[in-house]
C-alpha cells in the first residue's frame, strides 16, 4: 500500500530550496537531511538547463604551454612596463653614465696631455740619447696612437661578436680594475728616474697603453650597450662624459704647470688623478642595478629578448651573424656617420693640433697648446653634446650630409702655422684667430653629431636589438679612431714633401 503524503511533508521546487526554511530552519541541526526535490515541480526551462550536458574548457595550468605564449588579454606585462616609465630620481642614472663617460676616455686622455712629461723630460734628459729614442720622441704622439686605438678597436670587435668577459657588469668592473692597477704603475714609473734605460721605458709605455686601452675596449663598448637600452639622453650622457674627460684633465694640466711646474710632479698629479676618477667609476656602477629607473629599463629589455626568441633555442654562431647583419642592415647610415666624424676629427686633434704653433696671440708659449689644443677641443665638444638635449637637427636621414662636410677642416688646419721648420707647404692662414675660430667650429660639430649618430642609432632597431646595436656603434667610433690616428700621419709625411 502506498503511503499517502501528510501535510509535514512539504514539497519545494527546485527555485525554493537555494536558501533555508524560513519557518523551522532554527529548530533543526545543522546536519538535518536537505529538503526534498520534486522534478515534477520543474518547468520546461529549468529542466532543461539543469539537466544538459555542461562543456568544460581546460584552464591556462592544464594547456601545458608557457606563460608567455598564453593569451591573457587583459594584462601584458611589457605593455604595463611601457605605461609606467618611474622618474629618474635626481638624475642619478644620467649622471652615473657621466661618471662612466669621463671614466671610459680618461687613459687617453691622461696619456696625450702628458705629451711634454713623455717627450720634454723622460726621452730627452737621457744620459746618452740614442737614434731611436730621438724617432720615438718625434714621432711619440704617432706610437701613442697606435699603441691605444689598434688594441681598443680589437677588444670592441670581440666585445661585439663574442662579448668577452660574461656579464656587462663583470666586463665593466674587469675592465675598471685593470686600468686602475696600469696607471699605479704609471705613477712609479714617474717616480723612478729612467734616464739611463730610455728605450726600455718607452716600451713599456707603449705596453701599459696597449693595456690600458686594450681594457678601455671592452669598457667603452660596454658601457654604450647598456645606455642604449635606456632614452636617447642616456647614450649622450656617455658621450658627453667622454668630451668632460678631455676637459677635467686639460683643466688639471693647466692647474699643474702654474702650481707644479716640475714636469715630473704634474705628471704624477695627472695620474694620480686618473686613478681616483677610475675608482668614483667602479664605486657609482653598483649603484647602477639599484636604481628603480635603470632596473625597469633593463625588465623591459629582457621581455622583449625573451619574446623574439621564444620559438629558438640556443642560437648557433651562423644565426647571430645573420642577426648582426639585420642590425647594421638598420643602423649602417648611423654607423659610417659617427666612422667619418672621428676619422676627420682624430685626423687632426691631437696630432695636429698640438704641433700648431702660435704667431702672435698674447698668452703665454707655456698656456697656448695646453688651452688652444686640448681644453679648447674638449670644451667645445662638450657643448655640442650638450646642445643635442635640446636641438637634434638634421634627423636621422640627413645627418650624413654635414659629417661629410667636416672633411673640409683638414686642409684647413694644415694650412695653418702647423710644423713651421719641417713643413715643405707655405703657411697660408697665418693668423691665431683664424686658427682659433676654426679649432672652436671643428670641436663643436664633432661633439654635436657624434651625440646624434650615437643617439639615431640604437633606436632604429627593436628594442631586444638596442643593446647590440649600441655596442655596434661604439665599434665604429673606435675604428673611426683608429683610421684618423693613421691618416694623421700620412698628413705629416704630405705636410713634410718639399717641393
Amino acid at each position: 500500500m502506498s503511503r499517502q503524503p501528510s501535510s509535514s511533508d512539504e514539497v519545494y521546487p527546485l527555485s525554493s530550496v537555494l536558501g533555508p526554511r524560513p519557518n523551522d530552519a532554527a529548530n533543526k541541526p545543522w546536519w538535518g537531511p536537505p529538503p526534498s526535490r520534486n522534478g515534477r515541480t520543474f518547468d520546461s526551462e529549468e529542466r532543461e538547463r539543469f539537466l544538459s550536458p555542461v562543456k568544460l574548457d581546460p584552464g591556462w595550468e592544464g594547456m601545458d604551454r608557457p606563460v608567455d605564449e598564453l593569451n591573457f588579454r587583459r594584462h601584458d606585462p611589457l605593455d604595463e612596463l611601457e605605461r609606467t616609465t618611474p622618474r629618474d630620481r635626481w638624475n642619478l642614472v644620467y649622471v652615473i653614465l657621466l661618471i662612466h663617460g669621463i671614466g671610459v676616455l680618461m687613459p687617453w686622455n691622461m696619456f696625450i696631455t702628458a705629451k711634454s712629461y713623455f717627450e720634454d723630460y723622460k726621452l730627452t734628459n737621457g744620459t746618452q740619447t740614442s737614434p731611436e729614442v730621438g724617432e720615438y720622441r718625434k714621432n711619440f704622439m704617432s706610437y701613442l696612437g697606435m699603441a691605444s686605438q689598434f688594441p681598443n678597436a680589437l677588444m670592441s670587435v670581440l666585445n661585439v661578436f663574442v662579448q668577452c668577459g660574461g656579464k656587462p657588469g663583470t666586463r665593466i668592473i674587469g675592465s675598471i680594475l685593470v686600468m686602475v692597477l696600469v696607471f699605479v704603475l704609471t705613477v712609479v714609473l714617474a717616480m723612478l728616474d729612467s734616464s739611463s734605460w730610455q728605450e726600455i721605458f718607452f716600451w713599456i709605455t707603449m705596453g701599459s697603453a696597449v693595456v690600458l686601452n686594450s681594457a678601455g675596449g671592452v669598457y667603452q663598448n660596454t658601457i654604450y650597450g647598456v645606455s642604449a637600452i635606456l632614452p636617447m639622453k642616456y647614450t649622450n650622457a656617455v658621450i658627453f662624459g667622454t668630451n668632460f674627460s678631455g676637459t677635467l684633465v686639460a683643466c688639471i694640466s693647466i692647474l699643474a704647470i702654474a702650481l707644479a711646474p716640475d714636469i715630473k710632479t704634474s705628471a704624477i698629479y695627472y695620474f694620480v688623478t686618473a686613478i681616483v676618477i677610475l675608482l668614483i667609476a667602479f664605486d657609482t656602477y653598483f649603484i647602477l642595478p639599484l636604481t628603480k629607473f635603470y632596473r625597469h629599463y633593463k625588465k623591459i629589455e629582457l621581455l622583449k629578448r625573451q619574446r623574439s626568441h621564444k620559438h629558438a633555442s640556443k642560437q648557433t654562431c651562423a644565426a647571430q651573424l645573420r642577426n648582426y647583419w639585420k642590425i647594421f642592415k638598420n643602423i649602417w647610415v648611423m654607423a659610417l656617420s659617427i666612422w667619418f666624424t672621428f676619422f676627420v676629427t682624430l685626423a687632426l686633434f691631437p696630432q695636429i693640433q698640438s704641433d700648431i704653433e702660435q704667431i702672435s696671440f698674447p698668452i703665454d708659449e707655456t698656456y697656448w697648446t695646453p688651452v688652444f689644443c686640448y681644453l679648447s677641443f674638449s670644451f667645445f665638444a662638450m657643448s655640442g653634446n650638450l646642445l643635442t638635449e635640446w636641438i637634434r637637427v638634421p634627423g636621422p636621414r640627413f645627418v650624413w650630409l654635414p659629417v661629410l662636410l667636416r672633411a673640409a677642416f683638414i686642409p684647413i688646419f694644415l694650412l695653418c702655422n702647423f710644423r713651421p721648420e719641417e713643413r715643405g707647404w707655405p703657411v697660408l692662414i697665418s693668423n691665431d684667430i683664424a686658427y682659433i675660430v676654426a679649432s672652436i667650429l671643428m670641436a663643436f660639430t664633432s661633439g654635436y653629431f657624434s651625440s646624434l649618430c650615437m643617439m639615431y642609432g640604437p633606436k632604429n632597431v627593436e628594442g631586444q636589438d638596442a643593446g647590440a646595436a649600441g655596442m655596434m656603434m661604439a665599434l665604429f667610433l673606435a675604428l673611426g679612431i683608429v683610421c684618423g690616428i693613421n691618416m694623421s700621419r700620412l698628413l705629416v709625411w704630405l705636410v713634410d714633401i718639399k717641393f
